[in-house]
């Protein structure tokens, strides 16, 4: 993927590469309305509505009902992403299928998360499974737990990522800035993770709970930072920059601590 700003990846071009990847699933696929039907005014558009567009149309010309259309697209997905990196360049091509699981897959709990599960081996799930926190709180977090534990540290990501409060681009979650507790309980099994990605997240989960609910997230880092291991020093030295940057004196203590 040469360089070049990522919604101009999101294209005739990728809209024909795309139809072909079906094509070789789905012999019904019509390629010429696929990109006809994207390529009405794509160009006009930012990223995430074309994106948005790719999935609109995906939805409505693959052939069948939900699980159908899923079924197809999972066929396309390819490799797994062994890397920590790549998500945005071997693996954009991705987003749509993410997006179009966030709009129209929420009636569909099972199946969608299983497909959340199979595109974050390769791209990522964190906006996806948004929703389906929102919609089935219980539910979902007993997956993310799982996932928390699990060997592909791309799922191991998402637990954590995927629940941030403040995730960028997008919906704050304002129900956990009282009670971050389900926060907490997925991040404590991640504190000391080996993979840099995922302390990486655990890092900005906390970092985004400081801003919220600055007492309980101090009170975790301090119990984190009793005979810490390398990793956990990592993740709580990136968590408190923030801090650290306005002068928390209380933040600047822990760290001179290590």
């Amino acid at each position: 993927m040469a360089y070049k700003q990522l919604k101009l990846w999101f294209d005739e071009e990728l809209a024909a590469s795309l139809a072909d990847k079906i094509l070789s699933i789905e012999s019904t696929f019509s390629k010429k309305e696929f990109i006809g039907k994207v390529n009405e005014n794509i160009n006009k558009l930012e990223l995430k509505d074309r994106i948005e567009t790719f999935a609109d149309v995906l939805f409505d010309l693959l052939p069948g009902n939900y699980e159908k259309k899923i079924d197809i697209l999972l066929q396309i997905l390819g490799p797994e992403n062994e890397q920590e990196t790549g998500m945005f360049k071997e693996y954009f091509w991705i987003m749509p299928i993410a997006k179009m699981v966030e709009k129209y897959g929420l009636e569909d709990f099972d199946i969608s998360i299983h497909a959340i599960k199979e595109i974050t081996k390769r791209n990522t799930g964190e906006y996806t499974i948004r929703p389906f926190i929102t919609r089935y709180e219980t539910k979902t977090l007993a997956v993310l737990i799982n996932w928390a534990q699990a060997e592909n540290k791309h799922l191991r990501r998402l637990a954590s990522e995927g629940i941030r409060i403040r995730l960028p681009w997008a919906k704050k979650f304002h129900q956990f800035s009282s009670d971050p507790s389900p926060i907490f309980e997925i991040i404590e099994m991640l504190k000391d993770d080996e993979s840099k990605y995922v302390q990486k997240s655990v890092a900005n989960s906390l970092n985004d709970v400081l801003k919220e609910n600055y007492s309980a997230a101090i009170e975790l880092i301090n119990k984190w930072a009793k005979n810490p291991t390398k990793q956990r020093k990592w993740i709580i030295k990136h968590a408190l920059r923030n801090q650290i940057k306005v002068g928390n004196q209380e933040a600047i203590s822990i760290i001179k601590s290590f």
